[in-house]
């Protein structure tokens, strides 16, 4: 029975019933598509056809009786995100999982799970625990304490499946994609369309979710964002940089830290205060000076912007190549996994020759 994939494919879509209804030229009613989402009746093959492609999904992906369930999620949202909004987000990515590990199946890769440090969870009761934690992280991963270049490349390298989603309003998700007798695949969403430096921090703040068990009472997003900081930026570097205490900083020298690191200026701010290297009245002097230049607000135009491409996660798209060039898949199909035109794939094939 297809309903459970319909219905997530639809959600996926955005599409109400009535508008996936006239997106299929009405060739059944939103009423009959009701029905097959509830498995009260089953489309001829001709609507399966054209539910498919409504939808942007292939016809064995509505057949297929694989089950894939996201577990524990975290956001990183806006306050103002909808319900329906987290429900699209959650739906998507999980429809974004079943293509990747499809063709991780399809190239007889097995689906490497994820490097988790032997001593994660990581127990936070404070903020400050999430200090230690991405130390002991950085150490587990045998980082040292040099800048990571390409953030999401590491961690697809650790077995993360790491995801870039056209969303609004939620910067990232981390999960478990429970699958029937395998093991949990984890997965990170991030927010395609922004600026590296937040996809950046977006990535570590995500994999503070995963490893981090933070303590009732305790902010478990405050504690992420601590994370993602002290992971990025390790105190012992930054100290050496700048001085263990400052009753100044320049946004010159700001500047140069985010060349090195590759995180925002206000993210260095922030982690400057945390470490105490500057008090509470410089901060706030500082965030002024931001929100009067522009930095607070979209599109966020700090100098020395990162390229958007820096941290583009690009394995999945590897794999669909291979898979082309392999006779695997046709053009058609690596389009569709790839959710683009087949026109948009053969530039992309054109511009690597």
């Amino acid at each position: 029975m297809i309903g459970k994939r319909l219905k997530g494919a639809r959600a996926a879509s955005g599409l109400s019933l009535r508008a996936l209804s006239d997106a299929m030229e009405n060739k059944v009613s939103a009423q009959a598509i009701g029905k097959y989402e509830r498995n009260e009746d089953m489309p001829g093959s001709g609507v399966l056809l054209s539910l498919a492609r409504a939808l942007g999904v292939s016809v064995d992906f509505l057949l297929s009786d694989d089950e894939l369930e996201l577990e524990g999620v975290e956001f990183r949202k806006s306050a103002s995100s909808s319900a329906k909004e987290i429900a699209t987000i959650e739906a998507k990515t999980l429809n974004m999982v079943e293509k990747y590990l499809a063709i991780e199946s399809l190239l007889n890769l097995s689906s490497q799970e994820w490097d988790a440090p032997h001593e994660a969870p990581y127990w936070v009761a404070d903020v400050r625990d999430a200090e230690d934690a991405a130390r002991n992280m950085r150490a587990s991963w045998q980082l040292g304490h040099d800048p990571v270049p390409m953030l999401a490349e590491l961690l697809e390298e650790h077995g993360i499946k790491v995801l870039s989603l056209d969303v609004d309003r939620i910067d990232g998700l981390a999960a478990k994609v429970r699958r029937k007798e395998q093991h949990s695949a984890r997965v990170i969403m991030i927010k395609k369309n922004t600026w590296s430096e937040r996809k950046r921090f977006s990535l570590a703040h995500e994999l503070g979710h995963m490893v981090l068990k933070v303590a009732e009472g305790c902010d478990s997003e405050r504690a992420a964002n601590r994370f993602a900081g002290a992971f990025l930026v390790p105190a012992e570097v930054l100290r050496q940089e700048i001085g263990a205490r400052r009753t100044d900083i320049s946004i010159g020298e700001l500047i140069s830290l985010k060349d090195r690191f590759g995180v925002s200026i206000q993210a260095l701010t922030y982690r400057c205060k945390d470490l105490e290297i500057i008090n509470q009245a410089t901060f706030v002097r500082l965030f002024k000076v931001y929100k009067q230049r522009g930095w607070r607000d979209e599109p966020f135009e700090e100098p020395n912007s990162i390229r958007w491409e820096r941290e583009e996660p690009d394995r999945f798209q590897r794999l669909c190549f291979r898979a082309l060039s392999e006779g695997l898949i046709g053009l058609s199909r690596a389009a569709e996994l790839l959710e683009i035109r087949v026109k948009e794939l053969e530039e992309r094939l054109d511009h690597m020759a």
